[in-house]
Protein backbone atom coordinates (compact mmCIF):
# COMPACT_ATOMS: atom_id res chain seq x y z
CA UNK A 1 0.00 0.00 0.00
CA UNK A 2 1.22 3.68 -0.41
CA UNK A 3 3.17 5.19 2.29
CA UNK A 4 3.86 8.60 3.16
CA UNK A 5 6.69 10.69 1.91
CA UNK A 6 9.29 11.11 4.29
CA UNK A 7 9.52 14.72 6.07
CA UNK A 8 13.32 16.25 6.81
CA UNK A 9 14.49 16.79 9.89
CA UNK A 10 15.08 20.00 12.11
CA UNK A 11 18.12 19.14 13.10
CA UNK A 12 19.65 16.07 10.84
CA UNK A 13 22.06 14.74 12.47
CA UNK A 14 25.81 15.38 11.20
CA UNK A 15 28.83 14.45 13.93
CA UNK A 16 31.59 12.24 12.21
CA UNK A 17 31.43 9.77 14.88
CA UNK A 18 28.71 6.75 15.45
CA UNK A 19 25.42 7.04 16.47
CA UNK A 20 25.37 6.99 20.02
CA UNK A 21 21.80 5.29 21.41
CA UNK A 22 20.45 5.67 24.91
CA UNK A 23 18.75 2.47 25.51
CA UNK A 24 15.62 2.72 28.25
CA UNK A 25 15.25 -0.45 29.82
CA UNK A 26 17.33 -2.99 31.02
CA UNK A 27 15.40 -6.03 31.05
CA UNK A 28 15.33 -9.08 28.69
CA UNK A 29 14.67 -7.37 25.02
CA UNK A 30 17.10 -4.47 25.87
CA UNK A 31 20.35 -7.40 26.59
CA UNK A 32 19.57 -9.09 23.60
CA UNK A 33 19.00 -6.09 20.82
CA UNK A 34 21.48 -4.22 22.80
CA UNK A 35 24.30 -6.59 21.92
CA UNK A 36 22.81 -6.81 18.34
CA UNK A 37 23.05 -2.40 18.21
CA UNK A 38 26.44 -3.17 19.76
CA UNK A 39 27.88 -4.85 16.61
CA UNK A 40 25.91 -3.08 14.07
CA UNK A 41 28.58 -0.16 12.60
CA UNK A 42 28.37 3.29 12.82
CA UNK A 43 26.18 2.97 15.71
CA UNK A 44 27.73 2.46 19.56
CA UNK A 45 25.51 2.05 23.20
CA UNK A 46 26.50 5.42 24.78
CA UNK A 47 24.50 4.88 28.07
CA UNK A 48 21.39 2.52 29.49
CA UNK A 49 18.67 3.97 31.98
CA UNK A 50 16.78 2.06 34.17
CA UNK A 51 15.26 2.95 37.41
CA UNK A 52 17.39 0.43 39.16
CA UNK A 53 20.90 1.97 38.92
CA UNK A 54 22.74 -1.04 39.54
CA UNK A 55 20.74 -2.81 36.72
CA UNK A 56 21.25 -0.29 34.28
CA UNK A 57 24.92 -0.64 35.43
CA UNK A 58 25.11 -4.51 35.06
CA UNK A 59 23.85 -3.87 31.57
CA UNK A 60 25.83 -1.28 30.56
CA UNK A 61 28.82 -3.20 31.11
CA UNK A 62 27.98 -5.89 29.26
CA UNK A 63 27.28 -4.05 25.87
CA UNK A 64 30.51 -1.80 26.51
CA UNK A 65 28.24 1.57 27.29
CA UNK A 66 30.68 4.25 29.19
CA UNK A 67 27.20 5.58 31.59
CA UNK A 68 24.41 4.21 33.23
CA UNK A 69 21.44 6.12 34.93
CA UNK A 70 19.10 4.91 37.68
CA UNK A 71 16.35 7.10 36.35
CA UNK A 72 14.83 7.43 32.10
CA UNK A 73 14.94 11.51 32.52
CA UNK A 74 18.38 11.44 33.27
CA UNK A 75 19.03 9.12 30.09
CA UNK A 76 16.68 11.28 27.82
CA UNK A 77 18.57 14.74 29.21
CA UNK A 78 22.13 13.12 28.19
CA UNK A 79 23.44 15.64 24.94
CA UNK A 80 25.75 12.67 24.31
CA UNK A 81 22.55 10.94 23.20
CA UNK A 82 21.53 10.90 19.72
CA UNK A 83 18.62 8.74 19.61
CA UNK A 84 16.78 6.55 22.43
CA UNK A 85 15.67 2.97 22.12
CA UNK A 86 12.68 2.30 24.03
CA UNK A 87 12.90 -1.26 25.77
CA UNK A 88 10.47 -1.47 28.52
CA UNK A 89 6.48 -3.18 28.23
CA UNK A 90 4.27 -1.95 26.45
CA UNK A 91 2.56 -1.31 28.91
CA UNK A 92 5.14 1.83 29.25
CA UNK A 93 6.07 2.61 25.75
CA UNK A 94 3.34 5.74 25.25
CA UNK A 95 4.90 7.20 28.56
CA UNK A 96 8.80 6.53 27.82
CA UNK A 97 8.17 7.41 24.08
CA UNK A 98 6.74 10.74 24.95
CA UNK A 99 9.32 11.43 27.54
CA UNK A 100 12.25 10.85 24.83
CA UNK A 101 10.21 13.43 21.88
CA UNK A 102 9.91 16.02 24.74
CA UNK A 103 13.63 16.13 25.38
CA UNK A 104 14.35 16.63 21.96
CA UNK A 105 15.64 13.01 20.93
CA UNK A 106 15.11 10.47 18.27
CA UNK A 107 12.94 7.64 19.25
CA UNK A 108 12.84 3.80 18.40
CA UNK A 109 10.60 1.93 20.31
CA UNK A 110 9.93 -1.88 21.26
CA UNK A 111 6.77 -3.56 19.32
CA UNK A 112 3.57 -3.47 19.85
CA UNK A 113 4.42 0.27 19.49
CA UNK A 114 1.90 1.52 22.08
CA UNK A 115 -1.14 -0.16 24.01
CA UNK A 116 -3.79 1.58 21.80
CA UNK A 117 -4.07 3.20 18.57
CA UNK A 118 -4.64 6.65 20.27
CA UNK A 119 -1.73 6.07 22.43
CA UNK A 120 0.24 5.64 19.07
CA UNK A 121 -0.94 8.31 17.43
CA UNK A 122 -0.13 10.81 20.07
CA UNK A 123 3.49 9.44 20.11
CA UNK A 124 3.67 9.74 16.34
CA UNK A 125 2.04 13.59 16.40
CA UNK A 126 4.45 14.72 19.37
CA UNK A 127 7.20 12.95 17.22
CA UNK A 128 6.14 15.51 14.19
CA UNK A 129 5.73 18.24 16.52
CA UNK A 130 8.81 18.07 17.47
CA UNK A 131 10.70 17.74 14.75
CA UNK A 132 12.53 14.69 15.46
CA UNK A 133 12.71 10.87 14.36
CA UNK A 134 10.08 8.13 15.52
CA UNK A 135 10.28 4.37 14.11
CA UNK A 136 8.56 1.65 15.53
CA UNK A 137 11.42 -1.81 16.45
CA UNK A 138 9.01 -3.90 13.88
CA UNK A 139 12.31 -5.62 12.69
CA UNK A 140 10.64 -8.20 10.90
CA UNK A 141 9.75 -5.71 8.33
CA UNK A 142 13.43 -4.79 7.86
CA UNK A 143 14.43 -8.64 7.34
CA UNK A 144 16.11 -9.55 4.06
CA UNK A 145 13.71 -12.27 2.67
CA UNK A 146 10.57 -10.48 4.00
CA UNK A 147 12.24 -7.71 1.77
CA UNK A 148 13.13 -9.75 -0.56
CA UNK A 149 9.68 -11.40 -0.73
CA UNK A 150 8.11 -7.82 -1.23
CA UNK A 151 10.52 -7.95 -4.39
CA UNK A 152 9.29 -11.17 -5.94
CA UNK A 153 5.62 -10.10 -5.58
CA UNK A 154 6.04 -6.80 -7.06
CA UNK A 155 7.74 -8.41 -10.04
CA UNK A 156 4.68 -10.45 -10.48
CA UNK A 157 6.01 -14.04 -10.40
CA UNK A 158 3.67 -15.68 -7.98
CA UNK A 159 0.49 -13.47 -9.67
CA UNK A 160 -2.13 -11.18 -8.14
CA UNK A 161 -1.81 -11.89 -4.50
CA UNK A 162 -5.22 -13.35 -3.33
CA UNK A 163 -4.51 -14.74 0.09
CA UNK A 164 -2.67 -14.56 3.26
CA UNK A 165 -2.26 -16.89 6.01
CA UNK A 166 0.06 -15.68 9.09
CA UNK A 167 0.08 -17.31 12.79
CA UNK A 168 2.16 -17.23 15.42
CA UNK A 169 2.01 -19.22 18.63
CA UNK A 170 3.94 -19.97 21.62
CA UNK A 171 3.12 -21.83 24.60
CA UNK A 172 3.33 -20.07 27.92
CA UNK A 173 2.90 -21.63 31.70
CA UNK A 174 0.12 -19.20 32.72
CA UNK A 175 1.28 -16.69 35.79
CA UNK A 176 -0.77 -13.46 36.76
CA UNK A 177 2.23 -11.56 37.36
CA UNK A 178 4.14 -12.90 33.78
CA UNK A 179 4.17 -9.81 31.28
CA UNK A 180 1.75 -11.23 28.94
CA UNK A 181 -0.92 -11.77 31.23
CA UNK A 182 -0.89 -8.75 33.48
CA UNK A 183 -2.82 -5.48 32.08
CA UNK A 184 -0.67 -3.40 33.86
CA UNK A 185 2.19 -4.62 31.81
CA UNK A 186 0.29 -4.59 28.27
CA UNK A 187 -0.83 -8.34 28.49
CA UNK A 188 -1.72 -9.43 25.26
CA UNK A 189 -1.04 -12.10 22.55
CA UNK A 190 -2.58 -9.62 19.89
CA UNK A 191 0.47 -6.63 20.86
CA UNK A 192 3.08 -9.77 21.83
CA UNK A 193 2.92 -12.11 19.13
CA UNK A 194 -0.10 -10.90 16.79
CA UNK A 195 1.42 -8.02 15.96
CA UNK A 196 4.02 -10.27 13.82
CA UNK A 197 1.58 -12.31 12.08
CA UNK A 198 0.04 -8.76 11.38
CA UNK A 199 2.59 -7.70 9.14
CA UNK A 200 2.43 -10.16 6.27
CA UNK A 201 -1.07 -9.30 5.32
CA UNK A 202 -0.31 -5.53 5.73
CA UNK A 203 2.43 -5.99 3.42
CA UNK A 204 1.21 -7.69 0.58
CA UNK A 205 -2.66 -7.28 0.62
CA UNK A 206 -2.51 -3.61 2.46
CA UNK A 207 -5.27 -2.22 4.94
CA UNK A 208 -8.19 -4.83 4.83
CA UNK A 209 -11.76 -3.55 4.25
CA UNK A 210 -13.20 -5.39 7.20
CA UNK A 211 -11.79 -7.04 10.46
CA UNK A 212 -13.83 -10.05 12.38
CA UNK A 213 -12.14 -11.80 15.56
CA UNK A 214 -12.77 -14.08 17.57
CA UNK A 215 -10.97 -16.03 21.05
CA UNK A 216 -10.80 -15.97 24.41
CA UNK A 217 -8.96 -14.44 27.32
CA UNK A 218 -7.00 -15.66 30.06
CA UNK A 219 -8.11 -15.34 34.19
CA UNK A 220 -6.38 -11.76 34.02
CA UNK A 221 -8.49 -10.89 31.40
CA UNK A 222 -5.92 -10.31 28.89
CA UNK A 223 -5.99 -11.76 25.48
CA UNK A 224 -4.66 -15.57 25.13
CA UNK A 225 -6.16 -16.75 22.13
CA UNK A 226 -7.30 -14.56 18.72
CA UNK A 227 -8.03 -15.18 15.54
CA UNK A 228 -8.86 -12.98 12.97
CA UNK A 229 -9.97 -12.71 9.18
CA UNK A 230 -9.14 -9.77 7.54
CA UNK A 231 -11.34 -9.22 3.98
CA UNK A 232 -11.57 -6.74 1.45
CA UNK A 233 -13.99 -5.55 -0.96
CA UNK A 234 -12.74 -7.38 -4.21
CA UNK A 235 -12.92 -10.61 -1.58
CA UNK A 236 -9.01 -11.31 -0.71
CA UNK A 237 -8.58 -12.32 2.34
CA UNK A 238 -5.95 -12.83 5.19
CA UNK A 239 -6.03 -15.45 8.32
CA UNK A 240 -3.98 -13.92 11.13
CA UNK A 241 -3.84 -16.36 14.42
CA UNK A 242 -1.86 -15.53 17.53
CA UNK A 243 -2.20 -17.81 21.25
CA UNK A 244 0.28 -17.78 24.32
CA UNK A 245 -1.69 -21.20 25.01
CA UNK A 246 0.13 -23.40 22.52
CA UNK A 247 2.64 -23.98 19.94
CA UNK A 248 2.33 -23.54 16.20
CA UNK A 249 3.56 -23.95 13.16
CA UNK A 250 4.13 -20.29 13.04
CA UNK A 251 5.16 -19.56 9.92
CA UNK A 252 3.16 -16.87 7.35
CA UNK A 253 2.04 -18.24 2.82
CA UNK A 254 1.19 -15.44 0.48
CA UNK A 255 -1.01 -17.39 -1.88
CA UNK A 256 -1.18 -16.04 -5.35
CA UNK A 257 -3.11 -16.92 -8.42
CA UNK A 258 0.48 -18.40 -9.90
CA UNK A 259 2.23 -19.59 -6.94
CA UNK A 260 2.76 -19.14 -3.61
CA UNK A 261 5.38 -17.97 -0.89
CA UNK A 262 6.01 -19.42 2.48
CA UNK A 263 7.95 -18.01 5.27
CA UNK A 264 9.65 -21.14 7.35
CA UNK A 265 9.44 -20.59 10.79
CA UNK A 266 10.14 -18.48 12.90
CA UNK A 267 7.78 -16.32 10.75
CA UNK A 268 9.15 -13.34 12.97
CA UNK A 269 12.56 -14.03 11.88
CA UNK A 270 11.98 -16.54 9.31
CA UNK A 271 15.03 -18.67 7.86
CA UNK A 272 14.06 -19.43 4.55
CA UNK A 273 11.65 -18.44 2.00
CA UNK A 274 9.96 -20.98 -0.44
CA UNK A 275 8.97 -19.60 -3.49
CA UNK A 276 6.48 -21.94 -5.72
CA UNK A 277 5.59 -20.60 -9.24
CA UNK A 278 2.97 -22.98 -11.34
CA UNK A 279 0.31 -25.70 -9.81
CA UNK A 280 1.31 -28.25 -6.75
CA UNK A 281 1.94 -30.78 -9.11
CA UNK A 282 3.93 -29.18 -12.11
CA UNK A 283 5.57 -26.04 -10.39
CA UNK A 284 8.96 -25.20 -9.99
CA UNK A 285 9.81 -24.46 -6.39
CA UNK A 286 12.99 -22.40 -4.56
CA UNK A 287 14.08 -21.67 -1.48
CA UNK A 288 15.85 -19.10 -0.58
CA UNK A 289 18.24 -18.29 2.53
CA UNK A 290 19.44 -15.13 3.82
CA UNK A 291 21.98 -14.59 6.68
CA UNK A 292 20.70 -12.65 9.65
CA UNK A 293 23.67 -12.28 11.95
CA UNK A 294 23.15 -11.75 15.79
CA UNK A 295 19.95 -11.99 17.04
CA UNK A 296 17.92 -10.48 14.30
CA UNK A 297 17.79 -6.93 15.38
CA UNK A 298 20.62 -5.52 13.11
CA UNK A 299 18.35 -4.09 10.22
CA UNK A 300 16.70 -1.89 12.42
CA UNK A 301 19.51 -0.51 13.77
CA UNK A 302 21.11 0.65 10.54
CA UNK A 303 17.77 1.82 9.05
CA UNK A 304 17.65 4.43 12.11
CA UNK A 305 21.11 5.51 11.57
CA UNK A 306 20.49 5.65 7.77
CA UNK A 307 17.31 8.08 8.59
CA UNK A 308 19.10 10.21 10.99
CA UNK A 309 21.86 10.48 8.70
CA UNK A 310 19.50 11.16 5.83
CA UNK A 311 17.65 13.76 8.02
CA UNK A 312 14.12 11.87 7.64
CA UNK A 313 11.51 12.21 10.60
CA UNK A 314 10.51 8.43 9.88
CA UNK A 315 11.60 5.56 7.71
CA UNK A 316 9.70 4.67 4.31
CA UNK A 317 10.24 0.80 5.47
CA UNK A 318 8.12 1.38 9.10
CA UNK A 319 6.17 4.58 8.12
CA UNK A 320 4.13 6.06 10.80
CA UNK A 321 0.82 5.48 9.07
CA UNK A 322 1.43 1.84 9.04
CA UNK A 323 2.20 1.66 12.65
CA UNK A 324 -0.72 3.47 13.92
CA UNK A 325 -3.20 1.48 11.48
CA UNK A 326 -2.34 -2.26 12.45
CA UNK A 327 -2.51 -0.39 16.41
CA UNK A 328 -6.39 0.39 15.37
CA UNK A 329 -6.60 -3.30 13.79
CA UNK A 330 -5.06 -4.86 17.04
CA UNK A 331 -7.69 -2.70 19.35
CA UNK A 332 -10.89 -3.95 17.10
CA UNK A 333 -9.48 -7.38 17.37
CA UNK A 334 -8.64 -7.28 21.59
CA UNK A 335 -11.82 -5.49 22.05
CA UNK A 336 -13.70 -8.03 20.16
CA UNK A 337 -12.94 -10.83 22.42
CA UNK A 338 -13.72 -8.50 25.08
CA UNK A 339 -9.39 -7.61 26.35
CA UNK A 340 -9.77 -4.33 27.75
CA UNK A 341 -7.11 -2.07 29.05
CA UNK A 342 -7.38 0.88 31.21
CA UNK A 343 -5.95 2.91 28.72
CA UNK A 344 -8.87 1.81 26.20
CA UNK A 345 -10.96 4.15 28.34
Amino acid sequence: MPTPTSTPLSTPLTHDGPVRWGILGAGVIAGAAGADLRDTPDNTVHAVGARDLGRARALAETLGAPTAYGSYAELVADPDVDVVYVATTHGQHHEHALLAVEAGKPVLVEKAFTLTERQAREVVEAARARGVFCMEAMWTRLHPLVRRAQEIVAAGTIGEVVSVTADHGWAFDYDPAHRLFDLAAGGSALLDLGVYAAIFPWLFLGAPDDVVATGRRSPTGSDSTVAMLWSYADGRYANVSCTVEAFSPCEATVVGTGGWLTFRRPLFRPTSLLVHVGSPRDGVEEELTAPVEGNGYRPQFAEVARCLRAGLAESPLVPHADTVAIMGLMDRARLAVGARFPADG
